[in-house]
């Protein structure tokens, strides 16, 4: 949650795999899998887990249903497809079956590679199967191999990420932007399995996390470095937040809170044009501005003994951060001025005049004052301020998006602005 720190969310990307199943009666389902096995399209007995319970062994259908550990009859699943109504499975425990499907609503879309011809569905196109289950008196399927396909939606923030607000600061927006993090081929250790309960072992593997999103974002910094070696974190931070893609908050929930500014775009970052940099002092007047934070505090976080005063207490609308936030009270009437300081990191002589798109039909104001800027060479700084009045009423969202562009015709520098 630390204004000096990149906080990174994940987002799905245009590819992924999926592996379609077919039933006997013709029709097929997509689900979500890696599976590189090949059953050459021939059908094979399918039994639903709950059906088969090992009853030996203590269970009954509705735990062999999930297909845990020793919970269904080996002998009822071999040389069959087992449906199970989890993604946890037990792959030893169906030791002799030819292939598994599985539906559940947890992660359902995150692939991953089986031991066993395998296909993963959310339930409520899993269904169909168990209904053709307990309609027909030999049910059969078949498994296909994986193949490649393209999400129109991506990218979209997944549903694992952490969403904001901040809850130290609600005045700084986290996340501040998003990399894909969703279904990553990425480095796996060789001497540990890629699949549970399968023995393969391969230098790679599907994973997904924010964990896959953060090495994008630190690769891409370090890349924005290369051009640009002397500039500040702070500016390689901006540089990365305004010029990423905005996404669509139709299909991510959340919004500018699940994604910040956007989709992270490396081949921009390294010409921003403008940056919103900041120093050490920036961040102190800032920690300073919390309240009831104590001198011991400051001292864990900066190394030094610090004494806050009047003359380095800041406010943390103040901090020269590339986005907008403010927690207001709902039909609280506000007036509040956001001040920030831009530099020119362009050798050009350009002017950028700034633009607010918002939501219409709010009680809302938003004012940019001076509206351009003429910068006159590389370290040109230039200020202005964000001016935001009005107020939310009760049939107002609790969230409101906007963002502010400067743009000088050939470069934008865009920032999300977050008035909840």
């Amino acid at each position: 949650m630390a204004p000096w720190m990149l906080s990174v969310a994940a987002n799905t990307i245009d590819r992924n795999f999926v592996s379609h199943v077919q039933l006997g009666n013709g029709n097929v389902y997509q689900g979500v899998a890696i599976n590189l096995f090949d059953l050459g399209g021939k059908q094979y007995p399918l039994v639903y887990a709950g059906d088969v319970p090992n009853i030996a062994g203590g269970f009954s259908s509705s735990t062999s249903r999930f297909c845990g550990v020793n919970s269904v009859d080996r002998n009822l699943v071999r040389g069959k497809i087992v449906l199970c109504d989890s993604s946890a499975v037990s792959f030893p425990s169906l030791n002799g079956a030819v292939g598994v499907v599985m539906e559940s609503t947890t992660t359902w879309h995150l692939i991953r590679t089986f031991p066993l011809p395998a296909s993963h569905f959310n339930p409520p196109s899993g269904n169909p199967i168990r209904l053709y289950i307990t309609s027909n008196p030999a049910p059969t399927a078949t498994i296909f191999r994986s193949v490649d396909v393209n999400h129109t939606n991506a990218p979209v923030a997944a549903d694992f990420s952490s969403r904001g607000p901040n809850a130290i600061s609600p005045n700084i927006l986290k996340p501040d932007l998003s990399a894909p993090g969703v279904n990553i081929l990425a480095a796996w250790p060789q001497n540990v399995p890629i699949s549970p309960g399968n023995p393969l072992l391969s230098p790679y593997n599907f994973a997904s996390g924010t964990s896959m999103a953060c090495p994008h974002a630190t690769a891409i910094a370090a890349y924005v470095k290369t051009f640009s070696p002397w500039w500040s974190p702070a500016a390689i931070k901006s540089a990365l937040m305004t010029t990423a893609s905005p996404m669509d908050a139709r299909f991510s929930q959340g919004a500018e809170f699940a994604y910040g500014s956007g989709q992270i775009n490396p081949l921009k970052a390294v010409n921003p044009g403008l940056v919103y940099n900041a120093s050490e002092s920036d961040y102190v007047e800032y920690l300073c501005g919390i309240p009831g934070i104590t001198r011991a505090q400051l001292r864990l976080i900066t190394g030094e003994d610090i004494i806050c005063t009047d003359t380095n207490t800041g406010r943390d609308v103040d901090l020269n951060y590339p986005s907008f936030a403010l927690f207001m009270g709902r039909g609280q009437s506000l007036r509040v001025f956001f001040p920030r300081t831009l530099t020119n990191v362009e050798a050009t002589v350009s002017t950028y005049r700034a633009t607010v798109y918002s939501p219409p039909g709010l009680n809302l104001q938003f004012k940019v004052d001076p509206p351009a800027l003429t910068f006159h060479g590389i370290g040109d700084t230039k200020s202005f301020t964000l001016g935001v009045q009005g107020w939310l009423s009760a049939t107002d969202p609790t969230t409101v998006s906007a963002s502010l562009v400067w743009s000088n015709g050939v470069r934008e520098v865009r920032s999300p602005i977050v008035l909840f």
